[in-house]
């Protein structure tokens, strides 16, 4: 049987996590989940502790400052890996992200190497988006596939389910992006070292309590990162396939 554990990284989310959580955890008995917190100081951590008096399978990693998306999911996914974890599913600790999608995610993952939840295949949608984030997203999602040159309509999505063996063999040590261009990096790591990845369609709808985690410096990240990744992730991908 494989083992699943879902990754939130959160930083003031004291509104949703519980919310959150009980969804998650809700939607299968065998489900475990993980919260990254950058120790709020709204309390989100002591939420989470509440809660695991009523759970085994949540479980609780507080850091001690706010250090990024990325550093949190790569702290996480190195967690899950040592404590045997067979799948990994990264979802925002916003609630934009519904929880009843994971059962597919996860039956996906039984034929793919990863699996996004994307907003851009047919089907997916966005939901409480003004008209310029819509347009903000959809210029960045085609400037990034069209420098990249991936298949992958939603290059920014965060909501992705991952084979353990895709995060043993990605050179986490060198991933070291934000935002974005984290979730961006990760898919473009696996599309180079030749894993199968899929995309399935999931309404994302916009939080409707707290405020966003976007920043004008993640967004300019992304501009760069990407040429960045296209000069040298192909090279490495391919030194590292052409050892093994």
């Amino acid at each position: 049987m494989n083992r699943t554990i879902v990754i939130v990284p959160t930083y003031n989310e004291r509104e949703n996590i519980e919310p959150l959580a009980t969804m998650v955890l809700g939607q299968d008995e065998a489900l475990h989940l993980l919260v990254v917190d950058d120790s709020s100081p709204d309390g989100t951590a002591e939420a989470v502790r509440r809660l695991q008096r009523a759970s085994d399978r949540l479980h609780l990693i507080v850091r001690p400052g706010k250090a990024g998306l990325g550093t949190a999911y790569v702290q996480a996914f190195r967690t899950a890996l040592a404590d045997g974890f067979d799948r990994v599913v990264t979802m925002d600790g916003d609630l934009s992200h519904d929880p009843a999608h994971l059962p597919d995610l996860l039956r996906r993952l039984e034929s793919y190497d990863m699996v996004i939840g994307s907003r851009y295949v047919s089907g997916g949608k966005t939901y409480n988006w003004s008209f310029g984030r819509r347009l903000l997203s959809a210029c960045g999602n085609l400037y990034a596939r069209s420098v990249l040159r991936v298949p992958i309509r939603d290059c920014s999505a965060g909501f992705i389910g991952y084979r353990r063996r895709v995060l043993e063999a990605i050179p986490l040590d060198g991933v070291h992006s934000e935002g974005y261009s984290f979730l961006m990096e990760m898919k473009y790591w696996t599309h180079n070292l030749g894993f199968t990845i899929d995309e399935m369609p999931i309404l994302f709808v916009e939080r409707s309590r707290g405020r966003s985690k976007i920043s004008r410096a993640i967004l300019f990240e992304a501009l760069w990162l990407v040429w960045r990744l296209r000069l040298t992730v192909p090279r490495v991908a391919a030194r590292m396939k052409g050892a093994s």
